[in-house]
């Protein structure tokens, strides 16, 4: 139980640091890791994150009071890791657009990265309605809440979620991560096995499947998994991250660093 919780704190850490700039993270529809919540960016020429910073950012300062570019510079910012930045970007924008929802989702996701998680929830729940509820935003405000301790709660959103978008990968890995963070592991590696199974699941997937499998002592079966359809770098890079994480499961303070895949899959 000692190694598990120490998991759980370790994954809660990383969670807000990982993908999520990659992307709590998931589905791919709107995706920046991490994206926000509303369109993506378009891409700049050479796909660069920090070329995209230096073009959004001077079209955010040429109209600060300009929604769309407000967004993309947030989300740019939050591809290049600059959370506080992102933060202070879309706060200001929601100010100035207090009704925008895809405002309002990017602000709450960037409010996650920076682990404010009680006010990324409150300010999520003002990006849809009862009415006209998105199941994107009710899986990251689930995200959320577990990070927050609060598990069943969480799970209610997950399954709101699913509800909308039924069988869904990334909602299903956040729900099989909330497992993880509560220390039912068997529980959590059902969960990731049905996401797994599933053709629209992404390679966060297979790592969090990984890792949970790795966690219960079966590391020749992770393996398997995270090596599995990969070229042979991307193989070895996973294998060498599932490696990390496993080693450090004792020792929560070491997981401070960015991880590239696993984590809690917020959907963008």
């Amino acid at each position: 139980m000692r190694q598990q919780s120490s998991l759980a704190r370790l994954l809660a850490s990383a969670a807000v640091m990982a993908i999520l700039a990659a992307g709590l993270g998931g589905c791919q529809t709107t995706s920046d890791i991490t994206g926000s919540l509303s369109s993506k960016p378009e891409a700049s020429p050479d796909s660069d994150p920090r070329r995209a910073v230096e073009i959004y950012g001077e079209r955010y300062r040429a109209d600060p009071k300009n929604a769309e570019a407000a967004l993309a510079y947030g989300q740019a910012l939050r591809a290049t890791g600059q959370r506080s930045q992102a933060a202070a970007v879309l706060e200001q924008a929601t100010i100035v657009h207090p009704g925008d929802k895809a405002l309002l989702a990017g602000y709450g996701r960037a409010l996650a990265d920076n682990g404010n998680f009680q006010q990324a929830f409150d300010v999520l729940s003002r990006a849809h309605t009862p009415e006209n509820p998105d199941w994107r935003i009710l899986s990251v405000q689930g995200t959320t809440l577990d990070q927050l301790g609060r598990h069943d709660e969480a799970r209610r959103y997950y399954a709101s979620a699913l509800k909308f978008e039924p069988d869904e990968p990334s909602v299903l890995s956040n729900l099989g991560l909330s497992y993880v963070l509560s220390g039912d592991l068997p529980k959590a590696e059902e969960i990731l096995r049905r996401a797994y199974g599933n053709a629209r699941a992404d390679a966060r997937v297979r790592q969090n499947l990984g890792l949970v499998v790795g966690l219960q002592g079966r590391f020749a079966e992770a393996e398997t998994i995270v090596r599995a359809d990969l070229p042979a770098d991307e193989a070895a890079a996973n294998v060498a991250y599932l490696k990390q994480m496993l080693s450090r499961k004792d020792n929560p303070r070491a997981g401070a660093a960015r991880v590239p895949v696993a984590s809690l899959n917020r959907p963008d």
